[in-house]
């Protein structure tokens, strides 16, 4: 890390003053953790006239329809199951064109007997042997095996989560973007919508898939860019899984681990943005603390065990730079999270020392107002990203006016939540070997009044759609 060089070789060139050790550590400190922030948000800048103004690129309906396979993996879901089961039963799509499978992790609830009561295949998985691992992954490589021959019956796979909810169209429009891309689209990830965005910890969660959906996903897209996979809503290309041998992303982020591994394969993961899944968030900050240091122990193990295979891409050009840069960036976007989390618990002992009289006084560059002083551009640049952006996002794709009353708790939600998954950051960052303990994310959302999506009306046509935007919606 940038940081551990820095804080090296502060120490390495400083007097023997324990003053002026940490003076000279936190003013780095302070430097770097700007400089990063503006870094990895500075992308904004060149995307921002594209999520603002640009409209997403109609698909025409394709004629030809191509078989799809469709993969949930369910772990204990009894509570959520059968609305994903009557949800694909009601697709806008040949019935005859796509089977879908509930993937039966382990299960020891009626998620199986449900699923089949509903006209499901359910594919049931069992631990090896008590000590054995379990999870996604692994549920996902034995349903691959068990198919056998998918790549022959079956043009495209697609995966969701078992708490998930699906626009009706999604097949059809899938399907015409891959028939539209002529052969080159490997990977195709849909809208990531939320099923529920009520409470201080899913508002969090919303608003950074509102923003990332248009801002980032959308505004890659564009210009030509990867997108990045979510872990559910996506399609692979059936003849390019089965080349790489099935399911073979272990991590636990699988997702993130099929990105970069199709990226510097030069592989194309297309961006639709006009069909969405709407996933079920966490509610309690446990809940998501756990998710997020799940999340945080993938992406550092996926980054650091690829890092080299990136730059093998690019300079075997199978990439090109821009695709490496982006990549490259995300791929250690978490990075200011960390620096910022090790900054804030410095300039806190920092202040127990005085408070005990081993310091004279606070330095200088750790003291708040110095911190914020010295970090002003990147508050600003993040407030812009969870406010401006936000607010234009929800109105620009989910017909969302502003709620000032909801202003408050928004700004609340993201202090929170942005102190919670910093932590999760450094959490994850020295978890990130251990790789075989999958932490379920419990779903229990079957209420539609807790829900941000009715599909009691099916997924509007062209000329509804035309009208809504003339209305007004309260979110």
């Amino acid at each position: 890390l940038g940081l551990t060089i820095g804080t090296l070789v502060s120490f390495l060139t400083l007097n023997k003053s324990f003053n002026q050790p940490i003076n000279q550590v936190s003013q780095q400190s302070n430097a770097i953790i700007m400089a990063l922030f503006f870094l990895c948000y500075s992308y904004q800048f060149v995307y921002l006239a594209i999520g603002l103004f640009a409209k997403p690129k109609k698909t025409e309906a394709a004629a030809l329809r191509r078989r799809i396979a469709v993969l949930i993996a369910a772990r204990n879901e009894e509570a959520v199951i059968g609305d994903i089961v009557q949800n694909l039963n009601e697709m806008e799509y040949p019935r005859e064109m796509y089977d879908f499978y509930i993937l039966a992790d382990n299960c020891t609830d009626r998620t199986a007997e449900i699923a089949r009561g509903l006209g499901a295949n359910v594919l049931e998985s069992w631990k090896d042997s008590p000590d054995a691992p379990t999870g996604k992954p692994i549920v996902l490589q034995k349903a691959l095996q068990t198919l056998g021959d998918y790549q022959n019956r079956y043009d495209l796979v697609m995966f969701f989560d078992a708490d998930n909810l699906i626009d009706k169209n999604m097949f059809a429009e899938v399907n015409s973007q891959y028939l539209d891309a002529n052969g080159q689209a490997d990977i195709i990830q849909c809208y990531l919508g939320c099923k529920n965005k009520k409470g201080i910890v899913a508002m969090f969660y919303y608003m950074t898939y509102t923003i990332t959906n248009r801002f980032f996903q959308y505004a890659k897209s564009r210009l030509g860019l990867n997108s990045v996979i979510g872990g559910t809503g996506f399609a692979v290309s059936a003849k390019y899984l089965y080349k790489r041998g099935g399911w073979t992303a272990m991590s636990l982020t699988e997702d993130f681990e099929l990105q970069i591994e199709s990226t510097c394969e030069g592989k194309r993961i297309l961006w639709n943005h006009n069909v969405r899944i709407y996933d079920e968030k966490p509610t309690a900050f446990r809940a998501s603390f756990r998710q997020r240091t799940r999340w945080a122990q993938g992406h550092w193990f996926v980054a650091f065990k690829n890092t080299g295979k990136l730059f093998r891409a690019l300079f075997q050009k199978k990439i090109r730079f821009s695709e490496f840069f982006s990549t490259f960036l995300y791929m250690y976007s978490l990075t200011p999270y960390v620096i910022l989390m090790f900054q804030l618990a410095m300039g806190a002992l920092m202040q127990i020392f005085v408070w005990l009289g081993w310091l004279p006084a606070t330095p200088k560059t750790a003291s708040p107002n110095s911190w914020l002083t010295m970090n002003w551009p990147s508050i600003v640049l993040f407030f812009y990203s969870f406010v401006f952006l936000f607010y234009w996002a929800d109105w620009t794709d989910n017909r969302c006016r502003v709620e000032w009353k909801k202003f408050v708790p928004m700004l609340v939600s993201v202090f929170l939540n942005t102190v919670l998954a910093g932590w999760a950051q450094v959490v994850g960052l020295f978890k990130h070997r251990k790789q075989n303990q999958w932490v379920k994310t419990e779903h229990k959302i079957h209420d539609k009044d807790d829900m941000t999506v009715n599909f009691d009306v099916a997924a509007p046509e062209p000329e509804a759609e035309a009208a809504a935007e003339e209305e007004t919606v309260s979110c």
